[in-house]
Order: C-alpha cells, then structure tokens, then sequence
C-alpha cells in the first residue's frame, strides 16, 4: 500500500496547503530533497572563464549587468527566502517565483519580455526500483544570464558544464539561449538512454511471458506500464516547450539558435513516438499473457478430456459386472477375467492410437 502511494504521488502534487492563497505568494510545493541549498557560478565568454561556489545568493547580484554569459544554477528550492531574494534582484515576476517553487508544474514557455521563463522535466531511471523519477528544471532567460533551478544536487548537465570548460567555440560565443538550448539537448538525450533501459526490460519480459505466465510477470509487466505512461505524461509537454520556443519573436532568442531548438523538438517527437510503441507492445504482452495463460489451461483441460473420455467405457464395462445379477453366464467362465482385461486394454489402446491420429497427443 505504501508504494502504491508513492507511485500515486508522483502523478500529482499535494497543492491543498496553497488553497486561498493570494497570487504570488511563494510556498514550496512538493519534496525537500536536499538539506541546503547549493549556488553555482559559471561566467565566460570566449576568452575568459570563471566558476566557483557562492556561499550566498547576494554574490551572484553583480553578475546580472556584466557582458559576459553568468550562468548561476541554484540547487533545492525549500528555501523560499532565497528565491525571493534572487527574483527580487533579477526583475523575475511573483507569479514565475511561484511556479519555480511549485514542482508539480506543467511544462511551458512564458515570455515575460525582459526574461523568458521554461520549465520542463528531467528524469532519471533507478536500475534497482526500475522506476523512473521526475525533477523539475526551471530556466530564467535574462539578455546576459541563465539561472537555472533544481530540486536537488545531481543532474545531466556535466557534458555541458564540460563543454564549457575545453572552451568548445560554440558554446562559448553564443549567448544564453544557445545554453538553454544545450541544457534541454542533455535532457532529451537522457530520455534516449531511458528508452533504452525500458527496452530492455520490455524484451526480458517478451521471452518469459509466454514461457512462465506466472502472476508475479503479469503485476512486472502492470508496473513497466506505469512506468510507460508515467514517461509519457513527462515527455509529451516537451514538444510544447520546444515549438514555442521556435515561434517565439522574442529578441532574447537568436533566430540563428532555434534550427537547434528544431533538432531537440524532432528527438522529442521519436522519444515520443517510441514511448507510444513501447505502450502498444506492453498492451500486446498483457493480451500474450493471457492467450499463454488460457492455452496452458486449454492444454490441461486436454489431458483430463483425454483420461476421462479414455475411462468412459471402462467405467461401464466395469459398471455393468459390478450388478448383483445372479445369472450373467461370463461371470462363471474361466477366462473370463483375462478376457475382460483383454477388452479393457483393446479399448484405452484403440482410443490412444484415435486420439494421436487426430493429433490431440
């Protein structure tokens, strides 16, 4: 009961606490899954670099006005005062603060004119558990700045903050919304390594439902559906995200950028439509299931046919000389009995041989 419930929670978020709340008010809705809350700086153009960790959110206050790139990604969002202190200083709107501390929100792209506010989420798949958890990602989009938001410490974006540091040209000339766009490519190819792992369960489970329909493969096989939809449910407002953000006329992006926000928008859709294959094939498996389950019984079913169609006519021969009649001459004769085994084994013998002609052995 208690992982039907924690399953069960990640498909919504307790919001009951915020009920009556005015607009804006910031309240963190969901998980504390970090104790402190961990900042980051990255700051760099194509020359200089400089990265280090601030021990508070005031530090990243001058970064906001200076033409190089700042990336400044802030770990936990519980502590609320901090996200107020940095939306206060960065221009961010009450209403954005709120959705950043709410992580049961919906992916989107909100255009606010000085910043362009995207969340979406990032996942992750438990090789132990087999299930797939969900962290909510959100950017800030400011002219010289990315501030990025996550729940806790741990993320796929080491191959970016990589690229970064050996310098790799396009990344270091571009601007915030080419790293935005790095950053949500490292997502969606993190969902291409999950499709993998779930394919991979999708076939272990393909070779033993048909060989052991057991209960316990038919609740896997409930579970891996879950898990299929719960993917689904995360990825599908991504395509949102990303063709938004193409047809967005906002000078915060370069159209130069968006033909690789078209590339991560195409991925999203294969990821997307692999997901909808994979739920087809696991739909096929339950129906598989069944027809094993059902040709098993069948198979049994056969076999005592067989015996008792088999025992039919020896049970009446035995029947009619177990009757208390005085006179049945046979009854008297002395071979009687071999003769009547010679019958019984002339008859099973004889339906043997019918039955494997017909092919039902």
């Amino acid at each position: 009961m208690q992982g039907l419930k924690k399953r069960t929670s990640r498909f919504m978020k307790k919001t009951s606490q915020k009920a009556g709340m005015s607009p804006g008010t910031l309240m963190h809705i969901g998980e504390k899954k970090i104790e402190k809350t961990r900042i980051t700086l990255i700051h760099y153009d194509q020359e200089r670099l400089e990265e280090k960790e601030l021990q508070s959110i005031e530090e990243s206050f001058p970064y906001k006005e200076t033409p190089l790139l700042s990336w400044i990604n802030i770990d936990g969002l519980h502590e609320v005062g901090i996200i107020e202190k940095i939306g206060s200083h960065f221009g961010i709107h009450p209403l954005t603060l709120e959705d950043i501390v709410n992580t049961g929100q919906r992916s989107k792209v909100d255009d606010f004119n000085d910043y362009l506010y995207i969340v979406f989420k990032m996942l992750m798949f438990d090789e132990k558990t087999c299930h797939i958890s969900s962290e909510q990602v959100s950017l800030i989009l400011g002219p010289h700045f990315l501030i990025s938001f996550q729940e806790t410490e741990g993320d796929v974006f080491n191959f970016v903050r990589e690229r970064i540091r050996k310098g790799s040209i396009q990344i270091r000339k571009s601007g915030p919304d080419y790293l935005a766009y790095a950053l949500m490519d490292a997502v969606v190819d993190h969902y291409f390594l999950i499709l993998e792992k779930m394919g991979e369960r999708i076939e272990q489970f393909e070779n033993r439902v048909y060989s052991e329909p057991k209960p316990e493969i038919l609740q896997a096989i409930h579970d891996l559906k879950r898990e299929i939809i719960y993917f689904r449910k995360q990825v599908w407002p991504m395509r949102e995200v990303l063709n938004t953000w193409q047809k967005t006329e906002s000078p915060l992006v370069q159209q130069s950028n968006k033909v690789f926000v078209r590339d991560v928008y195409d991925h999203t859709i294969q990821v997307i439509d692999t997901i909808e294959s994979f739920r087809d094939i696991i739909v096929g498996m339950m129906d598989l299931y069944l027809s094993a389950l059902s040709n098993r019984m069948n198979e049994v079913m056969k076999v005592l046919t067989i015996i008792a169609t088999i025992f039919i006519p020896l049970s009446f021969i035995a029947g009619i000389y177990g009757m208390n009649f005085k006179f049945m001459p046979e009854l008297e004769w002395k071979w009687s009995y071999p003769v009547l085994w010679a019958v019984l084994l002339v008859i099973c013998g004889g339906m043997l041989l019918y039955f494997r002609r017909k092919k039902w052995l």
